[in-house]
């Protein structure tokens, strides 16, 4: 009887170790903690910052719901640790604010998330092809600046970038540089009214001129080679630290940008004390054509949070075998 107990015993214990173990190997590396996601007001960004949160969620994370902000007030708000990440950080358009904010001392920052992103100046079509118009410096003569008068100033009206957006400093010193500030408006404001008056503007059969990036929903309804023309520039011209570099692209066009990436960024003690979640930020990687389709649909009227979250979880459906590999990869650099 002493040894039917003690068999007991010794079963009952190492069934609880089991299961201690098994409860042990399904915790989450992120659970009990809360982080805090940011983005610009651009709801276009709403989606790739989804998929990163719901990633996130599936690590164990708490994640609350994301603040808009201005790309400034993001930068300074991780690195002092009141939020955790942006998965909008546009690598090199972002760099000054990036550095401003702390740079790798105050942020971590492996991989990247979208690749490919290009931006620039453009016509319409019809009017580029009637005056052989094909660069941004061109725009110096009064007569083909007024082709593209909106208000009757007799100046250009470029549609162009939010202010204290990484964009807005380029155009600034590029009209500068150029010598178009006597024959070029830059109008400024919320750049998704001020695009969609253009794009009316051109459908009412006038001309227009604007600057715009990829990916974004704009590239679908003005369709590059077909609709408009990318502008050149005369050289290329950065502002800052940037004073130096070349924008020619390898097929020898000049649009006056570099390309971007949009990479994940987060504070850099948050990214140390959760492997984790550091290794998921280096991992992820996003098609820039899934984005453009994805702002087309919200831009055709798809565009309500419900419609977003929908967007989000259709695309880790279809790609889910690459969204749970991302999942236990960084699982295993937290163990």
């Amino acid at each position: 009887m002493k040894y039917i107990h003690k068999t007991i015993l010794t079963t009952v214990i190492a069934v609880s170790a089991t299961l201690s173990s098994a409860a042990w190997a399904e915790k989450l590396p992120g659970e009990g903690i809360d982080v805090q996601p940011l983005q610009s007001t651009v709801a276009e960004e709403t989606f790739q910052t989804l998929i990163v949160n719901k990633a996130m969620q599936a690590l164990g994370y708490t994640v609350n719901a994301t603040k808009e902000v201005d790309y400034n007030v993001a930068y300074t708000s991780i690195a002092a640790g009141d939020a955790t990440y942006l998965a909008v950080n546009w690598s090199p358009l972002h760099n000054s604010k990036y550095k401003a904010a702390g740079g790798d001392d105050k942020f971590y920052r492996k991989g990247e998330y979208i690749t490919g992103a290009g931006q620039g100046y453009l016509i319409d079509k019809k009017t580029a092809e009637k005056y052989n118009i094909s660069n941004i410096a061109q725009f110096k003569n009064p007569e083909i600046a007024k082709l593209f008068d909106v208000n009757g100033d007799g100046t250009a009206d470029l549609t162009g970038c939010n202010p204290g957006w990484g964009c807005e400093g380029v155009i600034e010193h590029q009209l500068d540089t150029f010598g178009l500030r006597q024959t070029v408006t830059h109008n400024q404001g919320n750049y998704a009214a001020i695009i969609s008056d253009t794009i009316a503007r051109y459908n009412n059969g006038n001309s227009i001129f604007y600057y715009t990036w990829t990916p974004y929903w704009v590239s679908g309804e003005l369709v590059p080679g077909t609709d408009v023309l990318w502008l050149e520039v005369p050289f290329s011209a950065l502002p800052g630290e940037r004073k130096n570099v070349d924008t020619t692209l390898p097929n020898g066009k000049n649009y006056g940008f570099q390309m971007n990436s949009m990479r994940i960024v987060a504070n850099k003690k948050f990214a140390e004390a959760n492997p984790a979640a550091a290794k998921l930020f280096e991992l992820m990687k996003l098609d820039i054509n899934d984005v453009s389709a994805e702002n087309v649909m919200m831009a055709k009227g798809a565009n309500k949070p419900k419609d977003i979250e929908a967007h989000a979880d259709g695309w880790i459906k279809a790609h889910q075998k690459q969204f749970d590999a991302w999942i236990e990869t960084a699982k295993k650099a937290a163990m």
